[in-house]
């Protein structure tokens, strides 16, 4: 039984930065706080465990270098144990999760979300395509595989992060699936404030309002902020103050016609920002313009996508695909997890 009416969250809030164990208990904290509030879907921001590394964008490489080692070491992997306990409490609540993190696998890191699904008792783990910027000194890319949108009783749910939303072909990629709600994960927008247009909260926020009446879905645009505590830890001149100052929370709710849909949240608070959502409001917008249905030409133009996942090494003999890398959840009731699946 498919939900078309149910409330949503975005967070809105500072991340426990350089901490992994503080993330996950924050993480925890705000999913149980969701489902007080009878929230099944939740969106969190970019790079959320452990923060975004801002911190590559005040200086040059050698002097960032004092802080890899410690953001490396505060990542968390797809599969362990913190991602674990994030799981389990998603489908202890009943919320569906999308967590943006910084993926560490072997000795490289992946900007990524993972989807929690709590009506399947399984998580799916995507990456970000292109690292955006100074961002590629610290993080790997995806593949085409992470290109996904996800069949779930609260509609069919895919996500992208940051300036994925800035690529056209990115967009079309997910709009093509019948993507229904969307989730946003963005750093926060304090960064170079007054000095870098592009990268300020008007653009960004625009990006997200369009991509909700360009693909006719609702937008969850999740956001991180900066707070005295993180400046303090990364900005060691008043120069790097200037270039990093403290706020910059946008996190936004928006219908399938662009509509704003609840009132946001101050840039320096934190909480939830919540609204109600009704997937019955998409089919009024497709009636308008489907990107990839009756409002698109495709014997005009055509997107050529490759969605195979690629690894380093391939076996010959034929290794099993990734399948988006679904991973289960450990020591979950299985009970519960197959009686919300058939609500």
């Amino acid at each position: 039984m498919t939900h078309p009416a149910y409330k949503v969250a975005c967070v809105q809030a500072a991340p426990a930065y350089f901490d992994k164990d503080g993330g996950v208990e924050r993480t925890i904290e705000l999913i149980r706080e969701a489902a007080r509030e009878d929230v099944k879907l939740l969106a969190f921001p970019e790079c959320w465990i452990p923060g975004y590394p801002w911190w590559a964008w005040l200086d040059a490489a050698a002097v960032s270098m004092q802080f890899v080692q410690r953001h490396f070491n505060n990542c968390i992997t797809a599969d362990g144990p913190e991602m674990q306990q994030i799981a389990k409490a998603a489908v202890d609540a009943g919320v569906y999760v999308v967590l943006g993190y910084s993926e560490r696998a072997a000795g490289s890191l992946y900007i990524a979300q993972m989807h929690i699904d709590p009506y399947t008792g399984t998580m799916t783990a995507r990456r970000k395509l292109k690292a955006t910027h100074t961002e590629r000194t610290i993080f790997g890319e995806g593949d085409g595989s992470d290109y996904f949108v996800r069949e779930t009783p609260l509609g069919r749910v895919g996500s992208l992060c940051c300036w994925e939303h800035l690529h056209p072909l990115n967009k079309y990629a997910m709009y093509a699936q019948n993507e229904q709600v969307h989730i946003g994960a963005w750093p926060g927008f304090s960064l170079y404030a007054g000095k870098a247009y592009a990268l300020g909260p008007e653009l960004n926020t625009a990006v997200s309002q369009v991509y909700a009446a360009e693909g006719q879905c609702f937008v969850l645009a999740a956001s991180a902020l900066v707070t005295q505590e993180i400046q303090d830890l990364i900005c060691d001149t008043d120069i790097k103050r200037d270039l990093l100052p403290l706020g910059g929370g946008t996190a936004r709710i928006f219908g399938p016609d662009g509509s704003p849909i609840v009132e946001p949240l101050g840039e320096h608070e934190e909480g939830l920002l919540i609204a109600d959502i009704d997937l019955d409001m998409i089919s009024l917008a497709k009636a308008a313009a489907d990107p990839s249905g009756h409002y698109s030409r495709s014997d005009v133009f055509a997107l050529q996508a490759d969605m195979e996942p690629r690894e380093a090494v391939v076996e010959v003999s034929g290794a099993a695909a990734r399948a988006h890398r679904e991973i289960p959840i450990d020591d979950i009731d299985e009970v519960a997890v197959s009686a919300r699946a058939m609500q």
